[in-house]
């Protein structure tokens, strides 16, 4: 490990050590940080060929993480930064107690918290799993989310590799997942949003990894992400088994056996589904939540429900609807928040990523066209995700704020692209420089060589 690495470590050390001395609750979220943080660390390594920068990157990224997730634990800011939090430590607090035999199972708070169907089911398990470890302790379990956010950023490393093959484009994806304050915020805390990251790419890893070469252990996480992905977002599994099934018909060749493993993997993974009850769960939800009439009454809902709502008077109960609504949603999906809709400190925070995220979209689009041109087999996965929940977000999303931070979801892909066009603008800069020293290298030899003569 060299000075820089070493500097980090001592760095998340310092702090977490701090702040783990003033309180058992931040003790015991200082122990699962060193835990799940050594053992995800070791993974990486372990299947990663520059181990130096998946470390630096995996630990800069827990760094921050961790810093505002203190940030937000201390000065009591989850109400402003994501509420949900307090949801999810309520009812997995309950299942805890549940499972431990301290409360019953007929109230209402029983009933939401064991539920396997509807929205976020998976978070509630999630928490309620390591509360029944380690006690009731929201800093502890917020931390862990840190985690695996922060895992999220050398996951990405692994996945840019294995489409393009280009170290640089890597470091670039990486650094900037690591890095980009929306993902920091959002992934610092007791959120889904997260975990749903991370599982995004950890399935779209292990699709190209069997497009390579069947394994096992490949199949095996495959179907855990999807799982996972499907008691968080529900509605995602469809579109992340839509690009999965693509991505394999599609195929990175043609040849007998490579039909043959793409086919075999196929058939393990609907099965695999099937027995954890998958294909079950994710069919009551669509059945319950999946109708344009219930797409409609929700997205209404998100427009009224806020001052950053906007396009209440869209109806996208009918095909002809959603059609017209895809400009408009698509605009704030991929912009918002504008500057001159920020009237308060909230709405002002995002504002310099905004105007940055701005200024990287010419450059994703030179990627993305390089991308269809060179790279579209191997890029099909991600792809097609990308582009269908683009366009149901696009749809259903009638709130600025959660826009802005679904968006993450999207982005997290969209910065490989953005990596893509930012080495090619790099490598085009470096090659016209090479000309212009040749230039002027062959300009220079005939005069050097009347002085030498």
């Amino acid at each position: 490990m060299n000075k820089s690495s070493l500097l980090i470590v001592i760095a998340l050390a310092v702090t977490v050590i701090g702040v783990g001395v003033g309180a058992p609750d931040a003790a015991i979220a200082s122990l699962v940080i060193v835990l799940s943080g050594g053992a995800a660390l070791l993974v990486f390594r372990h299947f990663s060929d520059d181990k130096q920068v998946i470390t630096k990157v995996f630990l800069a990224a827990l760094a921050v993480r961790i810093v505002f997730g203190f940030i937000v634990h201390s000065f009591d800011l989850r109400e402003f930064f994501g509420g949900d939090a307090n949801t999810y430590d309520n009812l997995g607090n309950r299942l805890m107690e549940i499972w431990s035999g301290r409360a019953g199972m007929d109230d209402y708070l029983s009933r939401r918290a064991l539920a396997t169907t509807g929205p976020g089911w998976g978070m509630t398990y999630f928490v309620g799993a390591l509360y029944l470890l380690i006690g009731r302790n929201i800093l502890a379990a917020q931390s862990l989310c840190g985690v695996i956010g922060a895992a999220t950023a050398p996951m990405v490393y692994l996945c840019a590799q294995k489409v393009f093959h280009n170290v640089r484009v890597a470091k670039f994806s990486a650094l900037s997942i690591a890095l980009f304050p929306s993902f920091i915020i959002w992934s610092s805390q007791l959120l889904k949003d997260g975990l749903v990251i991370f599982l995004l790419v950890l399935a779209m890893t292990m699709v190209l990894q069997l497009q390579e070469k069947f394994n096992y252990a490949a199949v095996i996480v495959l179907v855990l992400s999807l799982f996972g992905i499907m008691s968080l977002r529900f509605y995602i599994f469809y579109m992340v088994m839509a690009a999965v099934v693509g991505s394999f018909l599609i195929g990175t060749a043609t040849t007998l056996p490579s039909v043959v493993r793409r086919s075999i993997v196929l058939v393990i993974m609907g099965l695999g589904l099937t027995y954890f009850g998958v294909v079950r769960t994710a069919s009551v939800d669509l059945d319950r939540y999946g109708s344009l009439e219930e797409v409609q009454r929700s997205r209404g809902d998100l427009a009224r429900s806020a001052k950053s709502g906007f396009g209440a008077e869209l109806d996208v109960s009918t095909a002809d609807g959603a059609i017209t609504a895809l400009p408009v949603g698509f605009t704030y999906l991929m912009l918002a928040p504008f500057p001159w809709q920020m009237s308060s400190v909230r709405q002002a925070i995002p504002l310099p990523e905004v105007l940055l995220w701005w200024a990287l979209i010419p450059v994703m689009i030179s990627g993305l066209i390089y991308a269809f041109k060179n790279k579209l087999r191997k890029a099909a996965p991600i792809l097609i995700f990308s582009i269908m929940l683009t366009l149901s977000y696009s749809i259903f999303q009638g709130n600025v704020g959660t826009a802005y931070r679904q968006r993450t979801q999207i982005q997290v892909f969209l910065f490989m692209f953005i990596a893509v066009g930012w080495v090619l603008y790099k490598e085009k800069r470096e090659n016209q420089q090479l000309v212009r020293k040749r230039k002027r290298e062959m300009f220079d030899a005939p005069l050097k060589g009347r002085m030498t003569s």
